[in-house]
């Protein structure tokens, strides 16, 4: 199974951005989308950029990963 995270991102760099995911910093490959701006949510897998996604739908996935992650602690 593959399992890429929503981050925001914060600066770029030619083809690598500065991103944040869950309070992390990472730095991701922006070789596999276009047009990514500072502020731009995306798709974070094994260091690449793989799709762009709106701030809703990062959001709610961050919020189930923390509802799944509560329930793993009960």
């Amino acid at each position: 199974m593959c399992l890429s995270i929503p981050a925001k991102v914060l600066s770029i760099d030619g083809d690598t951005a500065e991103v944040s995911a869950g309070g992390s910093l990472f730095k991701a490959s922006l070789l596999m989308v276009e047009d990514v701006k500072p502020g731009d949510y995306i798709l974070l897998h094994a260091g690449f950029a793989i799709q762009m996604v709106s701030e809703y739908e990062a959001e709610e996935t961050l919020r189930l990963f923390e509802e799944m992650n509560n329930s793993l602690d009960k």
